[in-house]
């Protein structure tokens, strides 16, 4: 038998060392804190109440599951540190993090290994597809010899346990299961904000969780602005100005400025003081101007300065790796006077002045400008970033292409 479904064994017959009947099969738990892949026990359902069948002590699995002890040694089951199947697994919803999304189980198939006397059983895959629902919905209406044929001709849609990602929604069951979401962690920020968003409310919560500061800002900023508004709020204060402290800080104005003013308030509070420096004087500006919209994490050196200055300068920035596509150039007075392409720097020498390196058109917009005139600024001239200035010509900001994609996207 080179797998056995769940389902097949839920309700299936226990038999004792002298081949009684002593109780069914009501549940299969896992031990995760020991083994997140291998069966550790049964529940068996005796006339005596639950009992648990180590799975050492199963001899087989044919025509029943075959015990080596007596029902009157197991013990009464103990429901900490266990994940039981059935209730913990079917019917629930997972991140499939191999596919990129959520599913719901099905069914879940179980690989048998027999040695030493013994069986063991370990989770090969879920079932997702229609094969594992029609074996549930057709179990004891229809024989399983007539049954199984049927079930051969249903291309199953199975998903290895270990691309699998519990979502845990009760944060002391999450500590108390101790699931890794490393695989999780390792999706791109776009994939998880596609995950989150199918998710429910408290799964989404959970999710973010789970995730460290810098990830879990990146993935909020894919996610859709009235999802994202809702996970913010879900989540205290303080763990929310953790991840929005990471955002650009023109996507955290922008969210920031949907919530409720009291709300944004207690965020900000929890905010380290450079951050929210930041923030709060983009929330100054109008959300459907340039300012607006603008990253005020960008680089910008003297125009005499070199291309090892920039090369330096490079080598030290935290920013937005967006808008490094240019590198600006300023007076002493924050004037923009020129913008030289990360590109061109490849191709010069150290001592090159960042100012021979500059475009002959400098293309900037007014910290006023409306929305529809930036997105035609960045259409007109094919830009990857576009400087805004205010009334004084002083560099204050940069709007990249990232930028105005969002922008046509809530136009949608």
């Amino acid at each position: 038998m080179s797998t056995i479904a769940l389902s097949e064994l839920l309700g299936a017959p226990v038999l004792e060392p002298s081949g009684g009947l002593c109780g069914r099969v009501r549940e299969l738990a896992l031990t995760p804190a020991e083994d997140r892949a291998r069966v550790s026990t049964l529940i068996v359902r005796t006339k005596k109440g639950d009992r648990l069948l180590p799975l050492s002590d199963i001899s087989s699995l044919n025509g029943g599951v075959r015990s080596s002890s007596r029902a009157a040694q197991w013990s009464a089951p103990q429901p900490d540190g266990l994940f039981l199947l059935e209730r913990d697994l079917l019917d629930q919803q997972i991140i499939d993090v191999h596919g990129r999304k959520v599913v719901r189980v099905n069914d879940v198939d179980l690989h048998p290994e027999t040695g030493n006397g013994h069986v063991q059983l370990k989770i090969g895959s879920v079932d997702v597809g229609a094969r594992g629902a029609v074996r549930r919905l057709l179990k004891g209406l229809v024989p399983m010899t007539a049954l199984r044929p049927l079930l051969h001709r249903i291309p199953p849609r199975l998903i290895p346990w270990e691309f699998v990602d519990l979502i845990e929604t009760d944060p002391a069951r999450r500590v108390k299961l101790r699931i890794s979401h490393e695989r999780l962690a390792k999706l791109h920020p776009a994939d998880i904000a596609d995950i989150v968003e199918e998710l429910a409310p408290d799964e989404r919560e959970a999710v973010f969780e789970t995730l460290d500061e810098e990830l879990a800002a990146e993935a909020l900023e894919e996610v859709e602005p009235k999802v994202q508004k809702a996970i913010v709020e879900s989540l205290n204060s303080e763990r929310a100005a953790e991840i929005v402290e990471e955002m650009n800080p023109d996507a955290a104005a922008d969210l920031l400025a949907d919530l409720p003013e009291e709300r944004t308030s207690q965020i900000l509070q929890e905010m380290a003081p450079e951050e929210r420096k930041e923030v709060v004087e983009l929330l100054e500006f109008g959300e459907t101007t340039a300012a607006g919209r603008m990253n005020t994490q960008f680089l910008a050196l003297d125009s005499d300065a070199s291309v090892n200055d920039a090369i330096e300068a490079l080598r030290n920035f935290h920013g937005a790796v967006e808008t490094l596509s240019t590198i600006f150039l300023v007076d002493q007075e924050g004037h923009l006077t020129g913008a030289a392409p990360l590109v061109k720097l490849v191709l010069a020498s150290y001592e090159d002045k960042l100012k021979t390196l500059a475009h002959d058109a400098l293309i900037f917009t007014k910290a006023g400008a409306r929305e529809k005139d930036v997105a035609a600024l960045f259409d007109k001239y094919n830009l990857h970033t576009l400087p805004v200035v205010d009334d004084q010509g002083k560099l204050t900001g940069v709007i990249t292409s990232d930028d105005v994609i969002s922008l046509l996207r809530a136009k949608l």
